[in-house]
């Protein structure tokens, strides 16, 4: 009897999962401050690692930038302060509320640190955040975000370039987590944001390693997820972000059949940041961009292997990436031959 109890609990929970769901596509859910908490970003020096620190610190956060290159994270730096300055001075500048009283804004006291880091290298993860926790302190919105791609076929791959896309892509992620992840288990308070890939829900040829790191990570953060509700700490949350072609210049050269190109064009990367950016701040457990995604997801959890590569090829998104792969190695080619390699 208790089990039919459970089952008819469970059966009611799940139902009123798809109400709440329901709900927020009507009503927008109101959005959490991250005002002077710590946020650290990978990735921070380009791309959407970039968008996502220029985010966070018009929100008021404190932002603790990691990238490999150390010129390109000191550029993040330097707009993320620019930003400071300009809320620094508003918060200076009374400005007249709607009854003619001067209404100040909250004063604006915040800091940007950057770190030199290699994500792929477990010791420079582990060494890099005790520096943060000495020097800044204990990191409250973690956002693995960093991220390679080596751009060959698997069997012209190196072993060198796939174990790199694994360690930066998959195994980074890992180590992070394990650095910042004691602190908010004690403070039950955090959130940690993993930028992942629809790559990582289906794959395409081609780009074997790629997709192996991406799958890797959203199974990583996935497994967390259920390791934290198990753990009944409600107060740390997560967010996975899973968007499809960015047009970051990472894949460059990747296209889709032409007719179709127009109605699935690769995304801005400034709308990818925002919508990801709503996701975080409403605490939403995932977000994939556009939500198109979410259709081709289910199709490739319920069609037989046949019927997806058929669907791929008419989409022209069995061999997508070739192209791609087909200039990267024209590039190779020319900086060798300039090398004299």
């Amino acid at each position: 009897m208790n089990i039919l109890l459970e089952l008819f609990v469970v059966t009611f929970r799940v139902l009123w999962a798809f109400v709440l769901a329901a709900a927020k596509w009507l009503v927008r859910p109101k959005e959490k401050s991250v005002a002077g908490q710590v946020c650290l970003i990978t990735g921070a020096g380009s791309g959407l690692g970039r968008l996502f620190a220029l985010e966070f610190a018009r929100r008021r956060a404190l932002l603790v930038l990691w990238d490999i290159n150390s010129q390109s994270n000191e550029e993040t730096a330097g707009m993320v302060r620019h930003i400071y300055r300009e809320m620094a001075e508003a918060a200076a500048t009374p400005r007249v509320a709607g009854d003619g009283e001067k209404d100040a804004l909250p004063h604006c006291d915040l800091q940007v640190y950057t770190y030199t880091c290699d994500v792929g290298k477990r010791e420079s993860v582990y060494s890099t955040a005790e520096r943060v926790r000495k020097e800044v302190g204990e990191v409250s919105v973690l956002v693995n975000n960093a991220g390679v791609v080596s751009g060959h076929h698997l069997l012209e791959c190196p072993d060198e370039l796939i174990e790199r896309t694994m360690m930066v892509n998959c195994h980074a992620h890992f180590w992070t987590t394990k650095a910042f992840l004691p602190k908010m288990l004690e403070m039950n308070h955090g959130h940690i944001v993993t930028v992942a890939s629809s790559l990582g829900l289906f794959s395409t040829a081609g780009v074997e390693d790629y997709c192996a790191s991406k799958f890797g990570a959203v199974g990583f953060h996935e497994s967390l997820s259920h390791e934290l509700k198990a753990a009944e700490k409600d107060g740390i949350k997560t967010t996975l972000v899973c968007p499809y072609l960015v047009d970051t210049g990472m894949f460059r050269g990747c296209r889709i059949r032409k007719e179709i190109e127009p109605f699935l064009p690769p995304l801005k990367p400034e709308y990818c940041v925002k919508q990801a950016m709503r996701a975080i701040l409403t605490d939403q457990p995932m977000i994939c961009t556009p939500r198109l995604m979410y259709m081709v997801t289910f199709m490739k959890s319920i069609l037989p292997f046949e019927a997806v590569v058929c669907m791929y090829r008419f989409l022209g998104a069995d061999k997508c990436m070739y192209p791609f792969i087909a200039q990267r190695k024209q590039a190779t080619n020319n900086n060798e031959a300039k090398n004299g390699i």
